[in-house]
């Protein structure tokens, strides 16, 4: 809304009002440089004693006659930016370079961004309109047979440039996606047969990167094995995103052994790589492979993987691999190969993990009591009992309970017998009492 007293409307936004009073003060300075008695009335001096500010001071011009002709007022102007220019002070010659300088940046880069932007909307618009003319050609090739050649020239005749082949590429994977059996193998065929491999193939090689993964995807969705090599030699990038995307393609292309990339892998498994893989194992009902081959793999993310995948898909045969690990170097393999055992449900372990027990450190102790909880064993109530007991540790003790009560009756019989026992007090009579009781526990 304009103010009624004043022609300057206020913008609501701070960075176009802004643009705007910059302007206006470039606009004042250029026109103070050029036309200076216009602007200058007079010119303040401080000096001890006080004197009149001296004539030489100021560029004196001559007015321009009546009888000058529009030539020679042009020349004047000119004639005065140089006057100007030359006699002014090196600082101010400075800022006049600089602001003709912003001032020309600030017009290419206008230029170019209206240019730029009027390209991408040409382009979006000539995306929409591709879509749909591959999307309707698609279908029709798909489901009409007897004119499957003249639909095949069209879509060859379309796809007349990079840009149209990969809105093509796009539109290919888009629809195999969600087909299956005979219609997917056609929609490859047809890849193959307007040169799309050679497109993935200049992109799985390409020294970008971004380019790599777009090519990678594009072999693994279309099943194409004639860059595996190249997508080897890209797990171990530093580049986590291609790392991961290499992952994935040999995941896809390796119907066999879809894991064996782990045993090439050097660089540390993140977290979201092995949930993404592990979805894709799932999801596409992959052969699932025994994951105790890579338990004595350097990478210790590899193992640790491993132990966990061997717990997910219950893989009991492994258990012997699991027990080796529980004394692995590394304190982190060995949680994780404790968990295992307890997720896996095997009592073989039990005495592996009763000898851990009086040597280990506190996080392995409360993972060994977890596991003994997941594993119920009366054989081991007299070890429980006693770590109940020796233990200051409140929430090792809890955890002792815990697994005591999951025995059942013998179990909870010892857990009552010890609340209710009156010739010595002991702290952990507390514990049990709150975790007999099922309102909290």
């Amino acid at each position: 809304m304009c103010r009624q007293a004043s022609t300057i409307c206020w913008v609501p936004i701070k960075v176009r009002m802004d643009l705007k009073t910059t302007f206006h003060i470039i606009l004042f300075i250029l026109l103070l440089s050029v036309f200076p008695q216009q602007f200058i009335t007079a010119v303040p001096v401080m000096q001890e004693d006080t004197a009149a500010v001296s004539s030489d001071m100021i560029p004196s011009y001559e007015e321009p006659g009546e009888e000058q002709s529009a030539g020679n007022s042009y020349t004047g102007v000119f004639a005065r930016i140089f006057d100007t220019f030359e006699k002014s002070p090196t600082l101010i010659l400075i800022l006049y370079i600089v602001i003709i300088y912003s001032i020309i940046t600030l017009i290419v880069l206008t230029v170019f961004i209206l240019l730029n932007r009027s390209r991408m909307q040409k382009e979006q618009g000539l995306r929409q309109e591709l879509n749909e003319q591959y999307q309707q050609l698609l279908i029709d090739y798909l489901f009409d047979e007897e004119q499957r050649k003249e639909i095949f020239r069209q879509i060859l005749r379309i796809a007349s440039s990079n840009f149209r082949r990969q809105i093509l590429i796009n539109q290919i994977i888009e629809l195999s996606v969600n087909m299956q059996g005979k219609v997917r193998e056609d929609l490859r065929n047809l890849y193959l047969d307007v040169g799309l491999k050679k497109d993935s193939l200049r992109k799985a090689h390409s020294k970008k990167w971004h380019e790599n993964v777009k090519g990678f995807r594009e072999l693994a969705y279309m099943n194409i094995r004639s860059a595996n090599d190249r997508i080897m030699e890209c797990l171990n990038s530093h580049n986590q995103i291609l790392r991961m995307e290499a992952q994935i393609a040999l995941v896809r292309l390796s119907e066999d052994k879809p894991y064996t990339f782990l045993s090439y892998l050097e660089k540390p498994l993140a977290k979201w790589e092995q949930i993404t893989i592990h979805e894709l194992l799932t999801q596409h009902n992959l052969s699932v492979p025994d994951f105790s081959e890579w338990f004595d793999s350097e990478n210790l993310s590899v193992v640790k993987f491993s132990l966990q995948m061997v717990s997910w898909f219950d893989q009991k045969e492994a258990i012997d691999g699991v027990i080796r690990l529980l004394k692995h170097g590394d304190e982190e393999v060995s949680i994780y190969a404790i968990r295992t055992c307890g997720k896996l449900g095997e009592k073989k372990a039990l005495p592996h993990l009763q000898e851990m027990y009086d040597h280990a450190s506190y996080n392995i102790r409360m993972e060994l009591l977890k596991a003994f909880g997941r594993v119920p064993d009366e054989n081991y109530l007299e070890f429980l009992n006693g770590v109940l007991d020796r233990e200051d540790d409140v929430q090792l003790q809890i955890m002792a309970t815990k697994a005591m009560e999951n025995l059942d009756e013998p179990g909870i019989s010892r857990l009552i017998k010890l609340m209710k026992k009156k010739s010595e007090y002991k702290n952990y009579q507390i514990i049990i009492r709150h975790v007999l009781d099922g309102r909290i526990y």
